[in-house]
């Protein structure tokens, strides 16, 4: 069988079969219906219950054709069934084992609970900048929708600690808690930061009373997307040029003016050297907008003698291409 239409259509040259043979008896010997269509039935089931009535010569050739055609047809019905079963079956343990295969692989990927309207759009702006997200989502009626946008996932409970081991959580460079509740995502960001410690953890809140608890359970960050919601809407009354530009900056794809945060690892040739003296002004035509330091200090449009120092993060913008070539002179083991 190559699928439910073959199936269908199986069945419905079943039932064919089933009318002939009724409507034949009926014709030939003169039955009723009741007779015939038990006839039938007991002939291409094979039961051998006997003959309703004695068969004329002529009824014994017509079910000598009805055994021969039905009898086979019917056999062959119910393989196609089995069969269609069967590596439906194998075909879902198949696909699930690869793509867990998969997930093992990673690395320093991005771990999504919950594939609703916020973790979908999230997902894909993650991944168009070509980072590895997994997602774990207990809903069946999203994993459609999952294999749709070819995203990895993880079927079951984002708290049960077996779905984020398998999500490689222990690997992974951070999570973020998307789930419907806050009360789901306060339990699932303590059962995160006990599997893994050092993960960042960005942890969705509906309410402002559950930030202190998020926290409190190993939340890095908190956000609310009403409230983020609200704020950019704000923005766009009141900035608009700003807004645009933000858009502009931090889009990931469309434009080739970009705004970037790179990390300053301790192998690049860059460290203990200033601004002035880095040529990333001449060489990348980027403006550095901020530089973060390894404590969290953060100094905006830092003045040409500050020196980068491995742990800091450099806030840049400018081209695509030259951004790239920036977060390769920054961070070389990237």
């Amino acid at each position: 069988m190559k699928g439910p239409r073959h199936l269908l259509w199986s069945v419905v040259f079943g039932a064919f079969f089933i009318v002939v043979g009724t409507s034949g008896y009926i014709l030939i010997e003169g039955w009723n219906f009741m007779d015939a269509l038990f006839m039938t039935i007991t002939t291409l089931s094979t039961v051998g219950y006997g003959e309703v009535h004695p068969l004329t010569p002529s009824g014994r050739l017509f079910s000598m054709v009805l055994i021969l055609l039905g009898v086979g047809y019917f056999l062959y019905v119910a393989g196609s069934v089995v069969q269609f079963m069967v590596e439906g079956k194998i075909r879902d343990i198949l696909g699930r084992r690869r793509l867990e295969k998969r997930i093992r692989r990673l690395a320093n990927h991005y771990i999504i609970c919950g594939y609703g309207r916020i973790g979908r759009i999230l997902c894909k702006n993650i991944r168009q900048r070509s980072m590895n997200v997994v997602v774990i989502e207990k809903d069946r009626d999203l994993v459609p929708i999952m294999d749709e946008d070819g995203v990895l996932y993880i079927e079951g409970d984002a708290s049960e600690e077996s779905n984020l081991i398998k999500a490689g959580i222990k690997s992974a460079k951070g999570l973020v808690a998307a789930l419907s509740t806050d009360a789901d995502n306060v339990f699932l960001v303590l059962t995160a930061r006990q599997l893994n410690p050092d993960i960042f953890i960005l942890a969705r809140a509906t309410e402002d009373a559950s930030r202190n608890k998020l926290k409190a359970a190993g939340a890095d960050m908190v956000e609310s997307p009403y409230d983020i919601g609200a704020v950019t809407m704000a923005h766009r009354i009141v900035r608009p040029t700003v807004s645009g530009f933000l858009d502009l900056a931090l889009a990931y794809k469309g434009t080739d003016i970009q705004m970037e945060e790179i990390p300053v690892s301790p192998d690049s040739h860059l460290v203990g050297v200033m601004l002035k003296d880095s040529g990333i002004r001449q060489k990348y035509d980027l403006i550095i907008i901020a530089v973060k330091s390894a404590s969290g200090e953060m100094r905006f449009n830092p003045s040409f003698e500050t020196s980068l120092q491995a742990g800091d993060t450099v806030i840049a913008l400018g081209g695509e291409k030259n951004l790239r070539l920036l977060g390769e002179a920054l961070n070389p083991s990237r």
